[in-house]
């Protein structure tokens, strides 16, 4: 590494010590940038809260930079490092009484100062003496957003209300009769984010890879909380897909499990809803329709699926839920739209991670291996590319009709196995299934038959299936070994990373999984491709290009 004093650290890679380094970053720096022989990582004040939140200490910060540092670490960092640390913990929200918590800090004047600003005085109540101020635990979550975005994290111990019981545990084997037991970091996450029940454990996030197997810590949580549980999820196929995890892994029954979406409206002990009938409103300036459902029974836990994912209005109703437990489960905490600050403030703090190649080495998920291929323009093609504005232009390279002609290669070369074709624009799926004779899925495909073809693809009736974005999540398919995207949303990385994630369940025999981005060379797809790149770089996973001649 070279630690620099403005936060940034440069890794460089293909050394014996790159990838231990890597990992020891991961803990406390967010990757920013990743070409081949050096990356750049920056020390963020969230990335050090994260890794506090976890029992990160300064100490073994500026251990892990000095032991691979090859020149000294600046003084000025150190001094940085240490400061934005010991700002976890400063402030604490504590229970006072029912209406009220308490602010306090060991600091008094500090408190003061904080108290004084515009942003944070409305927020507090009385002046309790002792270095505390009185909190209406209405302004709980406002306040955690406000002094987190002051530079002022606030670590709650405020507790939670325990919910309508439910007794519920975790089948030994499940109803198709397979043997059921937790893995071992499965166990690890519920552990750090119950934390034996004390008030600092209850809410955050756990950050693992796609097919890593969150719904199954989900699960494990709420049989260790035997609480009532509402699940909010990405669309109504992972809401079936929680639901018969649901069935098959646990003693719950399913007169016990509620389904709440565009098609039902059932409230059970456990509800399990998607973010788009929340955010349903009849008009831009209507209120939403479906946020009752918060309140509609005494929720003891709630799940955010794909938390990365969270619409904004719902952020507007976690400042006032603060009160019940809250689990945010992803395969990465980058939001294109930047509200990571706010996932931290009102779901909590990233509890636990693992990095995807350690996992991979465990043999819990595949081995992936990622290839771009670049196809040429067509003259005229490239005559309207150059002509067209920056949005057709990206439009044109993403559609290229030569894609087609790699893909048929790409499954030539793929026989037998499980494939899927994924791509952004709906016009050029149709055009790529009609040609190659493939069965296409989009979102205006009826939730029947999206059952019916991802039914015959998991038993092999249909090898290759050609899907749109609404595939992008909570798509059970373990038999999909490769993936061949060929059109995405511009530069992003999370959509990166769930693509991938559709083929990382483990594979029996050699456990490997192939993932392939088509784009056309010497246009912007090739910028916007290596965007989305960059998280799977932070995991460890390189990329090689192709020419698609050379297929």
């Amino acid at each position: 590494m070279i630690v620099q004093s403005d936060r940034t650290v440069l890794l460089q890679m293909g050394l014996p010590a790159s990838e231990e380094a890597r990992d020891a970053l991961a803990r406390f720096a967010e990757l920013i940038k990743s070409p081949e022989h050096v990356h750049t990582y920056r020390i963020t004040p969230l990335s050090l809260w994260n890794a506090a939140s976890t029992g990160l200490t300064a100490d073994e910060v500026m251990a892990a930079l000095a032991s691979h540092s090859r020149f000294p670490v600046p003084a000025s960092l150190a001094a940085e490092v240490r400061d934005l640390l010991g700002r976890w913990g400063r402030f604490r929200l504590c229970p006072l009484d029912d209406t009220h918590l308490a602010l306090e800090s060991g600091d008094e004047a500090l408190l003061a100062e904080i108290s004084a600003n515009p942003r944070i005085h409305p927020l507090l109540g009385a002046d309790l003496g002792a270095g505390r101020r009185a909190v209406a635990t209405s302004n709980r979550g406002l306040l955690k957003q406000a002094m987190t975005r002051l530079g002022w994290p606030v670590e709650d111990l405020a507790g939670y209300v325990e919910g309508e019981p439910l007794p519920m545990s975790l089948r030994a084997t499940t109803l198709s009769g397979e043997p059921f037991n937790l893995r071992p970091y499965q166990v690890a996450s519920v552990r750090v984010f119950h934390a034996g029940g004390s008030a600092r454990g209850g809410s955050g996030v756990i950050a693992l890879p796609c097919g890593a197997g969150k719904t199954v810590v989900g699960l494990a949580l709420m049989a260790e909380l035997q609480t009532s549980t509402l699940i909010l999820t990405t669309s109504i196929t992972a809401l079936r897909q929680w639901r018969r995890e649901l069935l098959e892994r646990t003693s719950l029954s399913e007169d016990e499990i509620g389904e709440y979406s565009g098609k039902a409206k059932n409230v059970g002990p456990v509800t399990v809803a998607t973010y788009q009938i929340l955010t349903h409103r009849r008009s831009r300036d209507a209120p939403f329709t479906h946020f009752g459902l918060f309140h509609e029974r005494n929720w003891g836990l709630i799940i955010y699926d794909e938390v990365h994912l969270l619409p904004a209005p719902v952020f507007r109703l976690l400042a006032d839920i603060q009160s019940r437990r809250r689990l945010g489960l992803t395969a990465t905490l980058v939001r294109e739209d930047g509200r990571e600050e706010d996932v931290f403030s009102l779901i909590g703090p990233k509890k636990y991670d693992v990095p995807w190649r350690e996992l991979e080495s465990q043999g819990f998920i595949a081995a992936a291996s990622c290839v771009e291929v670049r196809v040429p323009l067509s003259a005229e093609l490239r005559r309207r590319y150059y002509a067209a504005g920056d949005r057709e232009a990206y439009m044109l390279a993403a559609t290229n009709p030569a894609k087609d002609s790699c893909v048929a290669d790409l499954l030539e070369r793929h026989r037998g196995e499980h494939i899927l074709v994924i791509g952004q624009y709906l016009a050029q799926l149709r055009g790529l299934a009609e040609r190659l004779d493939l069965p296409l899925l989009t979102g205006s495909t009826p939730q029947d038959e999206r059952e019916r073809l991802y039914d015959r693809f998991r038993k092999g009736d249909l090898p290759v299936l050609v899907v749109s974005k609404v595939a992008n999540f909570a798509v059970d398919l373990p038999e999909a070994a490769v993936a061949v995207q060929i059109s995405g949303t511009y530069g992003s990385r999370q959509e990166e990373a769930q693509r991938l994630g559709r083929i990382l369940r483990p594979k029996e025999g050699a456990n490997q999984a192939c993932f392939y981005t088509v784009v056309s060379r010497e246009t912007v797809e090739v910028e916007y491709a290596r965007r989305r790149q960059i998280f799977l770089a932070e995991q460890g996973y390189r990329y090689r290009i192709e020419e698609a001649g050379n297929l």
